[in-house]
């Protein structure tokens, strides 16, 4: 794949739904740090220049002590103090790609997806190569309804259409860039990145994730990572069988 393209992978949440004195995304899975798998991945994608890797400003030292320095990554790890919120955090980041010169892609990840796949940011980046920006997820398996505010029913949206949103979302960069700068300008705050960009009328690829790839939030999300870990179902998913 040709172009310069960046990783921002966004760690800097405090975990309060966790429960637990640690943040979730320095919880050991594996005896490493849920974030580090998360790094490995796009560490080892060829078509990754760069990460930079966005955490709370508290932990910026012991980020760049205990994890950029111990585990020796391949590719350059810029840390970046992120911000209150996700989107103000993701901002940041790509502030600090700005700086760095030329960006073709850039691939925005949570740092507590550990499971992400080099095939999913390859695909992705393929995507937002092509379309202009990307979104990894996976078709939902159960039906939705959509309620009021009193919990009645209003509808009931046809599966068909709906998709469970992951990361990582990959974006040309001067898009995100300006998708960003409008939330800014507006004061709007969304949910992901793609929402972003959708404000701006541009459409946005839906790439196929996997179910593995889940987001850990929860004790029980943690649970479950270390089941598929046990169970080889990651193994299998990153290479392919």
């Amino acid at each position: 794949m040709k172009g310069r393209n960046y990783a921002i992978v966004v760690a800097a949440g405090q975990g309060k739904r966790m429960g637990t004195d640690v943040s979730k995304q320095y919880l050991l899975l594996d005896d490493k740090p849920v974030v580090v798998h998360a790094l490995r991945a796009f560490d080892e994608q060829p078509a990754i220049e760069a990460i930079v890797l966005v955490v709370a400003p508290s932990d910026v030292k012991r980020v760049k002590d205990s994890i950029v320095s111990e585990y020796e990554f391949k590719k350059p790890v810029l840390v970046v103090e992120g911000g209150q919120e996700r989107q103000q955090s993701v901002y940041n980041g790509l502030k600090a790609l700005g700086e760095l010169g030329d960006v073709d892609i850039v691939v925005i990840h949570d740092g507590v997806r550990p499971f992400v796949t080099e095939q999913m940011i390859q695909d992705s980046i393929l995507a937002a190569d092509r379309y202009g920006a990307a979104v990894v997820g996976v078709p939902v398996k159960d039906t939705i309804k959509k309620v009021d505010d009193e919990q009645f029913v209003i509808c009931t949206p046809q599966r068909s259409q709906l998709w469970l949103v992951q990361t990582p979302q990959a974006f040309k960069y001067r898009l995100i860039w300006e998708a960003h700068e409008k939330a800014v300008q507006d004061g709007f705050c969304g949910t992901d990145d793609a929402v972003l960009v959708e404000r701006l009328g541009h459409p946005v690829k839906m790439v196929m994730g996997s179910y593995c790839n889940i987001k850990i939030t929860t004790r029980e999300d943690l649970i479950l990572a270390r089941e598929f870990m046990a169970g080889g179902l990651v193994y299998e998913d990153r290479h392919g069988l």
